[in-house]
């Protein structure tokens, strides 16, 4: 009798497990295959890839920041893991090692050494150019210098700073001198690691000009001991400010890749809108307060903006002027050329997928 009671149990468990599975709708599946809305005719990855980033955060990030914050980045699969760094040396030998994905850096020996040991590391975007009338990254000198330093001759015998020497601010500043027929053997040239540190150096005097990036520009110019000078478009126009670079671990997998550009081009885009056709920059300048190191939504609208080109690719003049000047002073190891330096495949996939910027 209780062997009966018993098996009459299990035969209602089980009717009113099926009942109540057959009346409950179906789960809803989420179909990885599905593309975004802003990149029709691209399916995202089949499973979650965290890529990781090495950057500063500052405002020449925008094509990582904004794509971290409207989700672009995650639509294709892909999660950003932001590594901070001391110096660029740090992030060029984990970008060899395949230990970082993508590295946002600027042109330096040691970058381009490591490409020309055959190591699969690239040069594929830009990550910010100076605006004709506007350069973000300029020489700047003290305010009470500007009617003694009137032509690039002037600099002569002046102290100038830089944040780092055979790398871009020692190139950047070499072009500043030439155009008055000078070097840097001309100049008494400073090493100041930081741009705070250099502000602080122009305001008690002990410096008489510096490389400068922005925000610290318009800080300078605010606090009034900084003239902003003549514009990086009279002495170095086609400069390549700062590069987007994949590591091995990127150009080894080119589904990874190439999602990766495609929403770092949109962010982009959506960069350049705000800043440059006024469209959502409300929107844009919160996300880059909350995300980039500068939290001032007003010094976004005081700042000479970064130049990001919306269509990605980079100024290709700027890079080989670099690669001579590296090479002119010796300071490659073997003789690489442009096309071992950059590869543009992944912006041309960007904008195939997404049209040109309009």
């Amino acid at each position: 009798m209780v062997r009966r009671w018993y098996g009459l149990v299990s035969v209602l468990l089980v009717l009113t497990f099926l009942i109540t599975a057959c009346s409950q709708a179906p789960a809803t599946q989420v179909n990885p295959t599905k593309a975004p809305a802003w990149s029709s005719g691209l399916t995202p990855l089949p499973q979650e890839t965290v890529v990781k980033v090495g950057m500063k955060q500052v405002v020449s990030d925008a094509g990582i920041l904004i794509g971290m914050a409207k989700g672009y980045y995650q639509d294709l699969g892909i999660k950003i893991e932001p590594v901070q760094f001391n110096t660029g040396q740090e992030m060029i030998n984990q970008l060899a090692a395949g230990q970082l994905d993508v590295g946002a850096t600027v042109t330096a020996s040691g970058l381009l050494n490591a490409m020309s040991r055959d190591i699969p590391v690239k040069i594929v975007a830009d990550k910010g150019i100076n605006v004709p009338g506007q350069g973000y990254y300029r020489l700047v000198i003290r305010k009470d210098l500007a009617g003694k330093i009137e032509d690039f001759s002037d600099l002569r015998g002046k102290k100038i700073a830089v944040v780092g020497t055979a790398s871009l601010d020692e190139i950047c500043l070499d072009r500043v001198l030439a155009k008055g027929g000078l070097t840097v053997n001309d100049i008494d040239m400073q090493v100041i690691r930081a741009f705070p540190d250099m502000l602080v150096s122009l305001g008690n005097k002990s410096i008489d000009a510096a490389m400068v990036i922005e925000p610290f520009v318009t800080q300078g110019i605010a606090r009034g001991f900084v003239d902003p000078w003549k514009d990086p478009s009279e002495y170095d126009p086609e400069a390549q400010i700062a590069l987007l670079v994949y590591g091995t671990s990127m150009t080894t997998r080119p589904d990874v890749a190439n999602r990766f550009m495609t929403a770092y081009v949109k962010s982009m885009r959506d960069y350049n809108d705000a800043f440059f056709k006024n469209k959502n920059k409300g929107e844009i300048i919160a996300i880059l307060c909350r995300y980039s190191v500068i939290k001032d939504p007003e010094l976004y609208e005081k700042m000479f903006p970064t130049g990001l080109n919306p269509d990605g690719y980079l100024r290709m003049q700027g890079i080989a002027a670099d690669l001579a000047w590296y090479k002119a002073r010796g300071l490659l190891k073997s003789e690489i050329q442009l096309e071992d330096a950059v590869d543009n495949k992944y912006v041309d996939f960007a904008v195939q997928t997404l049209g040109a910027y309009q």
